[in-house]
C-alpha cells in the first residue's frame, strides 16, 4: 500500500474514492454546462441581408432597457398597453456620446396589453398579455430602398406575439404617421428614455 492509497484518517483507497468523487462531479457539471448551452436559443440578428426583420430571440438577456410607456385607456382609469423598450449592446453609449443611435442600432418594443386593478398603492396598470414587438433598426444609408420595411434612417417592422417570425402590413409609411413629431431626437420619444441622458 502506497501513500497516495491512505488519507489523513490512515485508511486505505479513502483518497482514490474522494477523487473520483471530485472526477464525477466535474464530468456532471461539464456535462450540465454543454447541455444547457445547446438548450438556449441562438442569437438571432435583427435583420438580414436581404433587407428582412426579425425579432431578435436574445434580446430580453442581452440588450440594456431602455424604457416604458403607459398608452392611457380611452374610457376609465388606467393603462390600455403598456410597452417596454430594450436597445441593443451599445447602442445607449452611442447615443449619450453622438447624440442619435449608430447604423445597426436596434431598438425593441415589446407591446402588452394592460390590466388595470386597484391594489394598496392605489390603481394600478401592469403588463398582461404580450401583443407584439415593434422592431426598428437604424439605416442612415438606406441600405433597402425596394423595401417597404425601410426609410428615413431606419427599418421598420411590427410581429404579432402569435407569429414572431412573420413581418405584419405595418411597415414604414404607417410607422411613421406616430413616430414624425419625433423627427428631430431621430424619430424617436427620446423623453421617454431617462437612460439617454448624460
Amino acid at each position: 500500500m502506497t501513500i497516495a492509497d491512505r488519507s489523513s484518517s490512515g485508511r486505505p483507497g479513502t483518497l482514490r474514492c474522494r477523487l473520483l468523487i471530485m472526477l464525477a462531479c466535474a464530468l456532471s457539471l461539464l456535462v450540465t454546462g454543454v447541455a444547457l448551452a445547446e438548450a438556449s436559443p441562438v442569437s438571432t440578428p435583427a435583420s438580414d441581408a436581404q433587407g428582412n426583420l426579425h425579432v431578435p430571440s436574445d434580446y430580453r438577456q442581452d440588450y440594456q432597457y431602455l424604457g416604458a410607456w403607459s398608452v392611457a385607456a380611452e374610457q376609465g382609469g388606467g393603462a390600455a398597453q403598456m410597452h417596454v423598450v430594450y436597445a441593443s449592446p451599445g447602442a445607449v453609449e452611442a447615443w449619450r456620446k453622438l447624440g442619435h443611435f449608430p447604423d445597426g442600432a436596434v431598438l425593441v418594443k415589446e407591446v402588452f396589453e394592460a390590466a388595470t386593478q386597484p391594489m394598496t398603492t392605489g390603481t394600478v396598470s401592469h403588463a398582461k398579455a404580450l401583443q407584439g414587438w415593434f422592431v426598428m433598426v437604424k439605416d442612415s444609408g438606406n441600405s433597402h430602398p425596394q423595401s417597404p420595411l425601410w426609410g428615413d434612417g431606419w427599418g421598420w417592422a411590427w410581429f404579432d406575439a402569435d407569429k414572431p417570425q412573420t413581418t405584419t402590413t405595418k411597415d414604414r409609411a404607417e410607422c411613421l404617421g406616430c413616430h414624425e413629431p419625433a423627427r428631430a431626437t431621430d424619430l424617436i420619444y427620446t423623453e421617454g428614455y431617462p437612460v439617454l441622458g448624460k
